[in-house]
């Protein structure tokens, strides 16, 4: 597929290291928000149903499907998962560069 001109434009931005932060954390918190919303329109409920089973506003609900938001409480979190019958896991990945692969380590395999 040829790459269009964002696709450079993202490649060039990218290279800075407080950019690519930037983005990779942007993309962590559209991961939570579109979960969330998946899973509430799956169970059928609108975000006032959702927030009414909270016992919270359905402007909390919206916050907490918005691909901006980064105040996602543990807590809030676990009370939404149980609402809508499903579990939060939290994983910590190692970052990219500090990866070690099998290929590297064939050294220890000869003898």
């Amino acid at each position: 597929m040829k790459k269009t001109n964002f696709d450079h434009y993202l490649d060039e931005q990218l290279t800075n290291p407080e950019f690519a932060g930037r983005f990779e954390h942007a993309g962590e918190a559209w991961d939570v928000a579109m979960q969330i919303a998946d899973l509430r329109r799956k169970a059928g409920l609108s975000q006032k149903e959702l927030a009414d089973l909270l016992k919270t506003s359905q402007q909390q609900i919206s916050r907490l499907e918005s691909s901006s938001y980064e105040g996602h409480s543990l807590s809030m979190l676990r009370r939404v998962a149980e609402a809508l019958h499903a579990r939060v896991r939290v994983v910590f990945e190692p970052e990219a560069s500090t990866i070690g692969h099998v290929a590297d380590k064939m050294e220890a395999y000869r003898s």
